[in-house]
């Protein structure tokens, strides 16, 4: 699985404890990582003890909780609470995942909360996808025809066509599986990574795009697409339990094959 790196040059100093526990029953710690480029000041780690039975089953439970209760500063991202927007992506217990689908009771020890790794961070848990999603915006994320438009129906497929975008269409782009690959923390500036080299696919696999050698011109690329290593971190750690790797790889043999 892929850990937490810290930001080249970056010091994380310790923070502040806020006990907001009440009695003597059981506790949670969590650990959350603070950084306002504002202040001028280097991260920190402020940790919070709650009691364990008011935390709620979620992260995302636990993050908003103490931001109504303990700590309004706290910054997050976070919409739909059902793991289908994918705002609430971060970096938990050393893995990259949804907030809102964390479960509580799956972490053992202190609960600790970074934003995803080896992004630049705008607040607290909020990292800058503007790079992440200029990627995406440039595969021109939608069906792209020659051929004109059927008068009086839409462009069909088959069942089995259709099936064919299984395990593809379901990308949130949530940006952890991208920020899980070494790959992309040393070379972002040029290799597109692993969610948006999914979506490539995702069109490419697209019965009723008619774009495929286009698509593919825009990925045959030692950078774009070849400085996927295979590390298949991508995989491990997507939340939605989709394989980007195997993505790539059919992109790779795709063009592997046009040049026989």
């Amino acid at each position: 699985m892929a850990q937490f790196i810290l930001p080249a040059n970056s010091r994380v100093r310790k923070g502040k404890v806020y006990d907001a526990a009440e009695g003597g029953g059981e506790t949670r710690r969590v650990r959350i990582y603070r950084y306002d480029p504002e202040s001028g000041d280097n991260p920190r780690m402020d940790t919070f003890i709650l009691d364990a039975n008011r935390t709620g089953a979620k992260v995302l439970d636990v993050l908003l909780k103490i931001k109504d209760e303990i700590d309004p500063t706290l910054t997050f991202r976070r919409s739909c609470r059902e793991g289908i927007c994918g705002s609430c992506a971060m970096n938990i217990d050393g893995v990259n995942t949804l907030a809102c689908t964390k479960e509580l009771e799956e972490i053992k020890g202190d609960v600790k909360v970074y934003p995803l790794p080896h992004l630049h961070v705008i607040k607290d848990l909020v990292p800058d996808m503007t790079h992440f999603y200029g990627q995406y915006a440039a595969l021109e994320p939608w069906i792209k025809t020659q051929t004109a438009t059927p008068p009086d129906h839409e462009r069909y497929q088959s069942k089995e066509e259709r099936e064919a975008l299984d395990g593809l269409y379901e990308c949130i782009l949530c940006a952890c599986c991208s920020a899980s690959c070494p790959s992309y923390w040393w070379n972002s500036d040029r290799y597109l990574g692993p969610a948006a080299l999914l979506q490539l696919y995702r069109w490419i696999a697209d019965s009723r795009d008619e774009a495929t050698e286009e698509r593919l011109d825009l990925a045959n690329d030692a950078y774009r697409l070849f400085r996927c290593h295979t590390i298949m971190n991508c995989t491990a750690t997507c939340p939605k339990g989709l394989n980007p790797g195997k993505a790539i790889a059919k992109v790779k043999r795709l063009l592997a094959e046009r040049e026989v």
